[in-house]
């Protein structure tokens, strides 16, 4: 069972979008918010696997709030941020700040429950209408501090490998085909690129491939 916190200052959309995720069998809300301030508080105290954070809320915004949260080194959860905005802006404050997955508001039901269990999952998720343009543009935006040669652990040409197809949308199939490799060898790799760029799942190391210009959008 994914138990989620639904942040949203709208109670229509909170009970609207509880009921959707409620009907789903496999998913339990255990908790709301009303602003990023109560998201903060409600998370520590739940520890939910997903929480679905829209941007604007009065008081403290879901941007500061995913930073707060994710920042929390008790922190278990994960942040999908379900908005109407599609501004750069605010997306690209969003991954900066941790978020696993961006999803507009308009997407069926089926795309909202199936980003919370890629969310859950640990293999984020990014609105299909925004993926190449957003995360070429916030390469552009936000230049790599680090450079790849000084991490501690450099990347292996295979884990390179893997993480290219990774920035070009493939699942985990799809990349031990292209590779001509096992499916568990491709998790395994992409275990070994999460530890060493430090991402916390898929979406964060395909926004860290494109900062550091392994990926491109050509």
């Amino acid at each position: 069972m994914i138990t989620t916190v639904i942040a949203d200052d709208q109670a229509i959309v909170r009970a609207g979008m509880g009921v959707i995720l409620e009907a789903a069998g496999d998913i339990r809300v255990v908790g709301e918010a009303r602003d990023g301030y109560e998201a903060i508080e409600v998370v520590r105290d739940l520890q939910p696997d997903v929480v679905c954070m829209d941007i604007r809320m009065p008081g403290l915004d879901g941007i500061a709030a995913t930073r707060a949260i994710m920042d929390d080194p008790d922190n278990r959860s994960r942040v999908l941020v379900v908005t109407t905005f599609d501004l750069d802006d605010y997306v690209f404050g969003a991954l900066e700040a941790g978020a696993a997955g961006f999803l507009l508001k308009g997407a069926d039901e089926a795309t909202l429950l199936g980003a919370i269990r890629s969310v859950a999952a640990g293999e984020g998720t990014l609105d299909q209408r925004l993926t190449r343009r957003v995360l070429a543009e916030f390469a552009t935006r936000r230049p790599a501090s680090v450079a790849t040669a000084d991490l501690p652990t450099p990347l292996t040409e295979r884990e390179l490998d893997v993480l290219r197809l990774l920035a070009d949308g493939s699942s985990n199939a799809e990349i031990a085909q292209r590779l001509f490799i096992e499916p568990t060898t491709v998790k395994f790799h992409l275990g070994g690129i999460l530890h060493k760029t430090g991402a916390r799942d898929r979406l964060q190391a395909v926004v860290w491939a494109y900062r550091h210009r392994i990926a491109t959008p050509d």
